[in-house]
């Protein structure tokens, strides 16, 4: 089992250098923000690894114990499901620490903090987060593969549910262009509460500066500065800035001047990151609570009567 933990702590620090170098020190330009926004997607993939590593160590536990321990009545079943959600979670601290370092400062996501002075707020609430997903992954392993037979067909199970969860978490396509039918997955994805506490924490706060191909170039009117011709299209709620507003000509203007503008085209914002850290731990909760039930229900020999029934 050492060994196991052992092998997924690396593999899962080599994702987090792998995601993090890839997108070293990435700036506030527009472009830039999308990449910060993508590495947070692509940090939720470690996911399919977790689970295909904890099911089946799981399924080989739940062996031993239903032709072992549950016979000769050594311990009770609610002992054994109770112990291996809560065997993982030591491990999952350990290596939401080695994730986070190896993918929140190579990244420099830290570095937006910095104007506000919340660097070390921020990167606490960051770490967290990281903890917390990866609290949700070991639990939502163990609720599904608790009432399965093999860790191949959990591992199916698990990935289509995830995928379901990513795909409408608001990243890969706002939930406004969603078929009114799904927007409802929106809602319940897990995945939308953690990239919106995530990337609000990452990115708010903080000025946008656009690259040279960002840039929006026009001429304003005869007799006006560029200031002058877009202070009411600026200050009327559609913000940005100019390069120059004091330029009669060839004005170059961004279309975002703040992150927080950009949060709020993701549909994100950085108020609701203590409720959506709160709300994921209700999805934790209800992982366990599951896992328990759906070992009763589906594994666990039912009496009646002086009869005991097994399910199948």
């Amino acid at each position: 089992m050492f060994a196991i933990l052992t092998t997924q702590n690396s593999a899962n620090s080599f994702q987090g250098l792998f995601i993090g170098f890839s997108f070293f020190h990435a700036g506030t330009s527009q472009q830039e923000l999308q990449n910060q926004m993508f590495s947070i997607f692509m940090l939720f993939t470690i996911f399919g690894q977790l689970v295909q590593q904890i099911m089946p160590h799981f399924v080989t536990q739940r062996a031993l114990y239903e032709a072992r321990e549950r016979p000769s009545k050594t311990y009770s079943w609610k002992a054994f499901i109770i112990s291996n959600i809560v065997v993982e979670l030591p491990w999952n601290t350990l290596m939401a620490i080695f994730i986070f370092f190896c993918w929140y400062y190579p990244i420099g996501l830290y570095r937006n903090a910095e104007p506000t002075n919340t660097v070390t707020e921020r990167g606490g609430l960051m770490f967290l987060l990281v903890w917390e997903f990866l609290l949700f992954t070991s639990t939502f392993t163990s609720m599904v593969i608790s009432s399965i037979e093999t860790a191949e067909s959990g591992g199916n199970i698990a990935n289509l549910m995830f995928s379901l969860c990513l795909v409408f978490c608001g990243v890969l396509a706002s939930p406004s262009v969603f078929p009114r039918f799904w927007i409802f997955m929106y809602r319940v994805s897990p995945f939308t509460y953690l990239v919106d506490a995530m990337l609000s924490v990452g990115v708010a706060n903080t000025a946008v500066v656009c690259a040279a191909n960002e840039l929006r170039h026009f001429n304003p009117p005869s007799g006006q500065t560029c200031g002058q011709y877009m202070a009411a299209y600026i200050n009327g709620g559609f913000g940005g800035y100019l390069t120059d507003n004091n330029a009669t000509a060839d004005c170059s203007y961004c279309s975002f001047s703040s992150t927080n503008q950009f949060l709020a085209v993701a549909n994100s914002s950085y108020d609701h990151r203590w409720r959506n850290f709160g709300i994921l731990w209700a999805f934790i909760i209800f992982n366990a609570v599951m896992a328990v039930f759906l070992y009763w229900f589906v594994r666990v020999p039912k009496t009646s009567g002086n009869k005991t029934k097994k399910t199948t």
